[in-house]
């Protein structure tokens, strides 16, 4: 990490949803820089600033012998220790919306004293929090305290999953979609399932199946993580997870009217737990086909499995859990298959060209494309169909999708006139390359997916 401050000084804030690596970011940065991580928790203000004396301890010796009677006076100490011992930083301040939570007037005595630091070429430091809608309200909202300030603003994302080989040691491109199918881009989830090699089925049973399973209760614990609590928002998801995508049927499953869903789909998107989806080409703003489906495989995973049968894994055997696995498994992967798809798609350089962001498009009585995208020169455009085989896909069944394709209409929506069509078809692997393809026509296996999938 730098910051735009010459002389070192400065404020960087990292944000995200939980389970994707900030702490572990964080301390990495301060063990090679010799920085200070420190993390808040839900104590009283004056309990906190103990704490937070007792680290900085470690730098400045004495400094937690003395009882600070407000944030200003112990950040005015810290300037003055730090300006003697010629220390920068970096200083880490994780859980951030936990100190603003028990001292309301925090970010402004942090605003003035970045403005401070920065003048006087002081700390570099970073706050950091996984309470999204804390750290909006907090740093990042434009009223908020110490809008602007920031030098940096890092929000961390899911991995890609190209790195899924590299992290895990898997090769083949049916592990690595088995894998992403279980725990998408979540590094967490990465570091727990690695000891199973590619024994995705047991890895899931052990973990998430299993009443005992450290991620069998995950969804709860993180809605309950987050500041204010999102537990109530969970009907949302289990709607949405059942099946219902458009707000007319989360509404119906929910009884409730339509129009009372807005905020807490909006909510749920902030928070990264649903994404807003429109056909490819309309204005997303102002779509009326959007449709709401949850972000990531393992919420997929998790809401298929053990939300709607809770009851009935509690008293399953192995074998039991393994068969309510394979039931929905097909429907898992091929979501997950379709997600890599399109992501992937963009970055692959097809046909010499750029393009833009991948989508999927439906229109009423015409066919649905799992995988659409544009060239940024506006000349081309690709139709991809993505067949996430449970095997090898061999002759037999690349003839019969290229037919499929050849008839498959292409809706007015899609503004296809005038542009050279390319049509693409994703297969995780092949038993042999097919002797003879239309020209229009291009195979993609799994393995050149996962490639492009690497920032």
């Amino acid at each position: 990490m730098q910051t735009a401050d010459s002389n070192g000084a400065g404020f960087v804030v990292i944000w995200g949803r939980r389970r994707l690596g900030k702490s572990r970011l964080l301390t990495e940065w301060c063990e090679r820089t010799a920085g200070l991580y420190w993390v808040a928790d839900e104590s009283a203000a004056a309990i906190q600033r103990q704490y937070f004396a007792e680290a900085l301890a470690a730098i400045f010796p004495g400094f937690a012998e003395v009882a600070y009677p407000d944030w200003r006076v112990l950040l005015d100490r810290l300037s003055r220790e730090a300006r003697q011992a010629d220390w920068h930083g970096p200083l880490v301040m994780d859980e951030f919306p936990y100190l603003a939570a028990s001292a309301e007037d925090l970010p402004s005595i942090v605003q003035r004293w970045v403005d401070e630091e920065k003048r006087a070429g002081g700390i570099l430091l970073a706050v950091a929090g996984s309470s999204q809608r804390m750290m909006q309200a907090h740093v990042l909202d434009a009223s908020a305290p110490l809008y602007g300030r920031a030098d940096q603003i890092i929000k961390l994302q899911p991995l890609l999953p190209g790195y899924i080989g590299d992290a895990v040691g898997m090769d083949s491109a049916r592990s690595l979609l088995d894998f992403y199918t279980c725990w998408g881009g979540v590094p967490r989830y990465w570091e727990l399932a690695c000891r199973f090699g590619d024994r995705h089925m047991a890895a899931l049973d052990e973990l998430v199946l299993s009443p005992m399973g450290v991620l069998h209760d995950e969804i709860d614990r993180l809605l309950r993580q987050e500041m204010p609590s999102a537990i109530t928002l969970r009907p949302l998801l289990d709607a949405i997870g059942m099946g219902a995508h458009r707000s007319s049927e989360i509404a119906a499953r929910l009884q409730t009217p339509a129009t009372s869903l807005a905020r807490g789909l909006k909510q749920l998107q902030e928070l990264g737990y649903v994404q807003r989806e429109v056909p490819f080409g309309e204005d997303e703003k102002r779509a009326k086909k959007a449709i709401y489906h949850l972000a990531d495989p393992f919420l997929r995973l998790w809401f298929k499995t053990v939300a709607s049968h809770r009851g009935n894994l509690r008293t399953a055997t192995a074998a039991g859990r393994k068969q309510l696995l394979q039931r929905v498994w097909p429907q898992l992967q091929a979501a997950a298959w379709e997600e890599l798809c399109r992501l992937a798609l963009p970055r692959m350089g097809l046909f010499g060209c750029e393009w833009g962001p991948a989508a999927r498009h439906w229109q009423a009585n015409q066919s649905e494309w799992d995988a659409v995208s544009a060239s940024l020169d506006g000349e081309r455009l690709i139709l991809g169909e993505c067949k996430a085989f449970m095997r090898p896909a061999g002759k037999k069944e690349v003839d019969q999708i290229v037919r499929d394709l050849m008839c498959k209409t292409i809706a007015p929506g899609l503004n296809s006139a005038g542009k050279r069509r390319e049509f693409i078809i994703f297969v995780p692997g092949l038993q042999e390359n097919p002797a003879h393809l239309p020209g229009c026509v291009t195979l993609i296996e799994g393995k050149q997916v996962f490639a492009a999938l690497k920032a």
